[in-house]
């Protein structure tokens, strides 16, 4: 992968002291009329941490990032964050407390270009109100300025030079699935959610996303959680797997624990015998 000259100071942040993204879940319940999604769920994130989460379709896995990220709320259990509750904080809340996310099906403004989509995101760094915009006063000016460079950056380490550009709705679906990363990228997280970042890629597409979601992890800390189908995949770059079914934690482990638990593999991976 392109090396960057004098480590972009996003980086450097992502691998500062700053970066702590320490996430406890405790008896998480979530339900749906009568339908249970999530039954006392438990879990830790540590900072640095690549952890997955996996199990069969209904399993609960996209309600449970939803309950982390602040669109669903949850009617039993705490999430912690850093010390802080967050149970209950909705989603805008969470992005000021340093969480974001990438979705399952991809939330971009298809008519804006790339440049635009990720610049969107740097909201949450905007130190001014709408009058000081409106008066273009230094101090916003040196907030669109640090704002550029950190998209810019961006637009760099995901390779995305050629396309920043180009409206997003004529982008493949690939690329469009790398802005959405990059746009999650530019709040500057300390935690990043990623929902299926690799469902509908081809086969190189799926290797230039497991480079860039290695380097960020292994060389700059980013502390993530992923829930994600492809094993090989999961199995490759996480640190610890959670196995979700039908709503309940089945196992928790590293990959080769999880590869090797009979119950997962009855339950999800497929028994083989």
């Amino acid at each position: 992968m392109k090396a960057f000259r004098g480590q972009p100071d996003i980086f450097k942040k992502i691998s500062g002291d700053g970066k702590r993204a320490d996430l406890g879940v405790n008896h998480l319940t979530l339900s749906f009329g009568g339908v249970m999604a999530l039954n006392d769920v438990d879990f830790e994130v540590r900072t640095g941490e690549l952890f997955a989460i996996i199990g069969p379709n209904g399993a609960g896995k996209t309600s449970l990032l939803n309950c982390l990220t602040g669109f669903y709320q949850p009617q039993g259990g705490r999430i912690v964050f850093n010390g802080e509750d967050i149970t209950n904080l909705p989603a805008h809340g969470l992005v000021s407390r340093g969480v974001g996310r990438t979705f399952q099906n991809i939330e971009l403004f298809p008519g804006m270009t790339v440049l635009s989509n990720m610049l969107l995101a740097r909201h949450a760094h905007c130190g001014y109100g709408l009058g000081r915009a409106l008066l273009f006063l230094p101090g916003v000016r040196q907030d669109e300025i640090r704002n550029r460079v950190v998209v810019e950056e961006l637009i760099d380490f995901l390779e995305m030079q050629a396309i920043r550009k180009k409206p997003v709705g004529s982008l493949p679906y690939g690329l469009r699935k790398r802005v959405e990363l990059g746009r999650a990228l530019a709040l500057e997280p300390k935690l990043l959610v990623l929902d299926e970042p690799f469902a509908g890629m081809n086969l190189e597409e799926k290797e230039d996303m497991v480079r860039f979601l290695s380097e960020l992890n292994g060389q700059w800390g980013q502390t993530m959680i992923l829930v994600e189908h492809d094993m090989s995949i999961v199995m490759t770059i996480s640190k610890r797997v959670m196995v979700l079914n039908f709503g309940e934690k089945l196992y928790e482990g590293t990959p080769e624990e999880v590869q090797s638990d009979p119950e997962v593999i009855r339950a999800y991976l497929g028994d083989t015998q």
